[in-house]
């Protein structure tokens, strides 16, 4: 080879989004086959990684295009999440409700979950109803959200269960009637893999941004909360709860509530999350979003480090149970796995003080008779962030300054 002086053009200075799996979503959404070769087919799950792909399937932003409303939560998504960001998408059509889309046992949503293989982390439904839908009020929303509820949170269990890849489901609140005082307390329920939007960018909509929510999900770490105030507000220049705009809306009682909506700050310009409540009562470990995704990844973290153990040999003591040599093994398999892939990406809450904390422990009892049982029991705890949803500061004046 010749001497010579050879130039590498460097990439990823402009802001890309980095894939990370922690940030793989997903998306069940009405729509329409787009007659066109190559167009937008039913049924087909579809990976984007950027807004183009979907124009490339026939889907553009006309008013007159059947598929303006899916262009709207794609195209809001990319927004927010940026270029890169993986989402999984499977369309159906618009006479499927909400509540069916998330039904386990019909092949819409979970027929999606299971194209994935287990890469969705968050799936949201947005769901635009055919003319002539007439929704039934109860509680100020569309009455088929709460059988949602239920079906999201056992399509959830399912895929964590079952395919050993838990996530978490976001629905719409669709149709509010406004009243702010007949919405249901979410925290009356125990679905704490499911969470519902209510608020839009569109005015008067009749359902929720949740492409938005999603794609502020698939751009932070699992430990982030959705309304942290230093990563800026949301990307939109409107927001409405129905037909009031949030400024002059009761933003309060609806986060209070239970639901994910949006919020203002005086002094502040955009909107933010208020908050990110799952459907579950307040004492529940799992209600946050946040806390969600993290025991989530270590539920996947965790169930990587065994699955090689998996019907292996054990060797046991006299007295039958495990040797402490290998307990003590297994323990650090699974510690090792998830400090390189949870503490060192700063997603468990680490007293940095502390030498010795790495935000996580693993417990294996060595008086298991494994003989008698084929079971080897495995304790795993990681350390989670505190949030400070609350700052009360005491101020006043002084006479002397020291």
């Amino acid at each position: 080879m010749l001497p010579r002086v050879k130039i590498y053009f460097e990439n990823g200075a402009l802001g890309s989004v980095i894939p990370s799996p922690d940030g793989v979503v997903g998306l069940v959404c009405t729509g329409a086959t787009v007659d066109a070769e190559g167009g937008l087919s039913l049924a087909i799950p579809y990976v984007l990684r950027k807004l183009d792909d979907l124009v490339a399937l026939g889907v553009t932003s006309d008013a007159a295009d059947a598929n303006a409303f899916l262009y709207k939560q794609v195209s809001e998504f990319y927004a927010e999440a940026g270029e890169g960001a993986e989402l999984w998408l499977m369309c159906f059509p618009n006479t499927v409700t909400q509540s069916a889309l998330v039904n386990q046992t019909q092949a819409y949503a979970k027929s999606l979950i299971q194209a994935a293989q287990g890469r969705i982390r968050a799936l949201a439904v947005a769901f635009n109803p055919a003319s002539g839908y007439t929704p039934t009020i109860t509680n100020g929303v569309d009455a088929d959200l709460f059988g949602a509820l239920t079906h999201a949170q056992a399509l959830a269990e399912w895929a964590t269960n079952t395919l050993f890849a838990p996530l978490f489901i976001l629905l719409e609140a669709k149709y509010f009637s406004g009243t702010v005082s007949a919405l249901q307390d979410l925290a009356t329920n125990t679905y704490n893999r499911v969470g519902v939007m209510l608020g839009d960018t569109a005015e008067d909509s009749d359902g929720a941004a949740v492409g938005l929510l999603l794609g502020r999900i698939a751009r932070i770490p699992v430990q982030r909360h959705i309304g942290r105030v230093r990563d800026n507000a949301v990307n939109t220049v409107q927001a409405f709860i129905g037909a009031t705009a949030v400024e002059q809306a009761d933003q309060e009682s609806i986060n209070d509530k239970g639901y994910i909506t949006f919020r203002t700050f005086v002094g502040r310009a955009g909107y933010f999350f208020a908050d990110d409540s799952l459907a579950t009562k307040v004492a529940d470990d799992y209600r946050s979003i946040a806390r969600r995704r993290t025991i989530d990844k270590a539920y996947r973290v965790a169930y990587a480090a065994l699955l090689d153990y998996l019907n292996d040999e054990i060797p046991i003591t006299d007295s039958g149970e495990l040797v402490p040599a290998m307990a003590k093994s297994w323990e650090m398999e699974v510690i090792q796995a998830i400090v390189n892939q949870m503490t060192a990406e700063g997603n468990l809450g680490v007293d940095t003080t502390d030498p010795k904390d790495n935000g996580v422990k693993c417990f294996i009892d060595y008086a298991q008779k494994v003989v008698s049982t084929n079971k080897v029991e495995v304790v795993v705890q990681v350390k989670p962030y505190g949030y400070a949803k609350y700052i009360d500061v005491k101020l006043g004046f002084i006479t002397v300054n020291n």
